[in-house]
């Protein structure tokens, strides 16, 4: 695992646009603009900061920065599962703040070929899924492209801002 990330962080740090870093949660695989990604970290300890929301799992020290962590798997409803060695935190540029999102495993940098990607799919006015920005196509597997700026509501980013 260590290898695949330090992979992804060497592509990560040329920055080129169109690509994307992938990652699962459970069983699905989901990606992110490789532009919002600062790097990707091996677990490691997190400060637990009381009275926040289940999701938000606390602070790492980055290199000095005091950094806040979610878990994605919990923000998206996917439940809590033990962190192993391939449990890895995505450092992410988020609406002009860094933060870190726990993932099962990071997998691999993808560049969609023209026309693989298309708008999400509607799922109807009650369902909340604006922060999906699209759906990619690579082969037989979909990766769900998440609108980083739209993973939290104000509210939860005003409540990690506050832990930071």
């Amino acid at each position: 695992m260590l290898n695949a990330v330090s992979e992804v962080n060497k592509l990560v740090v040329t920055g080129e646009g169109g690509q994307y870093v992938t990652f699962l949660l459970g069983e699905e695989e989901y990606g992110l603009e490789i532009l919002a990604v600062q790097e990707i970290i091996g677990f490691t300890h997190i400060t637990h900061v009381p009275h926040l929301p289940d999701f938000i799992k606390g602070v790492i020290n980055l290199r000095g920065t005091v950094v806040p962590v979610i878990d994605l798997r919990l923000k998206f409803g996917l439940g809590q599962v033990d962190y192993n060695n391939h449990t890895c935190v995505v450092v992410v540029k988020m609406e002009d703040r860094v933060m870190g999102m726990v993932v099962d495993v990071v997998s691999e940098v993808v560049s969609f070929p023209d026309g693989s990607i298309e708008p999400a799919p509607p799922f109807g006015s009650n369902i909340k899924a604006d922060f999906i920005k699209a759906m990619g196509k690579a082969g037989d597997r979909l990766v769900i492209i998440l609108d980083i700026d739209k993973v939290l509501s104000s509210d939860e980013m005003a409540a990690i801002v506050a832990t930071a």
